[in-house]
């Protein structure tokens, strides 16, 4: 266990579900009630925070190394499918949201972000909307520019590329299926 629990070392980007993109900047061994504690460090950059995880502990908590490149493929074909809006209500669509975001798993992030985006021609989002589109839309942009080694704004340029090419698909496809 602790063999797989060291896999990460300082420089290396890392994934904290509820956090996000973070880097290891210290290992570090703390004394806490007369126990010895190996210590990850790690700094999220976006919230200037810092945050101790206890080795052993990483696993648990779903600490995790940036996804693979077939994951983030997979993310970002996720943004080119059909938004799925369920009919209820808001406050429990929100709750799931949030669960998605924070699960810190990329394709379920993407889910979100695509569900929430909105085109320039389309009806304007609530403001819990849009707080909820742009965690998420963050959040996946700063795991694509950690990958890419770019920064949050480049990738979220592309991030909304991609969803304002799907969204054009999307609705001229609505336009036929209507004028049919």
């Amino acid at each position: 266990m602790a063999a797989k629990a060291l896999s990460f070392d300082v420089g290396d980007f890392v994934v904290y579900p509820k956090h996000g993109v973070g880097r290891v900047v210290e290992l570090q061994n703390t004394e806490i009630a007369g126990t010895s504690l190996d210590l990850y460090v790690l700094r999220f950059e976006k919230e200037r925070m810092t945050l101790r995880v206890p080795v052993g502990k990483a696993d648990a908590v779903g600490m995790r190394k940036l996804s693979s490149d077939k994951t983030m493929k997979d993310a970002l074909e996720t943004l080119k499918g059909k938004p799925k809006v369920k009919r209820t209500m808001w406050s429990r669509r929100a709750q799931e949201y949030e669960a998605k975001i924070n699960s810190g798993d990329l394709t379920s992030i993407a889910e979100v972000t695509r569900d929430l985006f909105r085109a320039d021609d389309q009806p304007e989002q609530s403001y819990s909307e849009r707080q909820i589109f742009e965690a998420a839309s963050s959040r996946l942009a700063r795991e694509l520019g950690a990958m890419e080694e770019t920064d949050e704004k480049a990738a979220l340029v592309k991030i909304l590329e991609i969803l304002n090419k799907a969204a054009a698909i999307h609705n001229k496809a609505k336009a036929e299926i209507a004028a049919a």
